[in-house]
């Protein structure tokens, strides 16, 4: 069989925001990080209503430029790579490739 080329996806960290950090820490999670997994904590800007919670998830890729042209021949909408100052080797957002308009876009980060 042959080994397949297409690009890796090496890193999941979800980022999910509260309404104060700290307390979030203290009270909820005994571990923000364990061996390879992570959660990333936000400081929410609007108040937090549970029903409405978004978990953002940021996917990690050693070959950015690679993931970004095999998501597109596969059909995903793909954004253009952006780079800014917290993310300066670049950044892609996907869709839901299901559709779901109630889903927050996937964040692609090259590492």
């Amino acid at each position: 069989m042959a080994e397949s080329t297409a690009p890796k996806v090496t890193g999941l960290i979800p980022m999910a925001h509260a309404a104060n950090v700290r307390r979030s820490v203290d009270l909820q999670w005994v571990h923000l990080s364990c061996d390879q997994a992570g959660l990333m904590l936000a400081r929410a800007s609007d108040p937090v209503i549970a029903g409405q919670q978004a978990v953002l998830f940021y996917l990690y890729s050693p070959d950015l430029i690679a993931l970004r042209v095999h998501l597109l021949a596969k059909g995903v909408k793909v954004s253009p790579i952006t780079y800014s100052d917290y993310m300066p080797k670049g950044e892609i957002r996907a869709e839901d490739p299901n559709g779901s308009r109630s889903a927050e876009p996937l964040r692609f980060l090259a590492c």
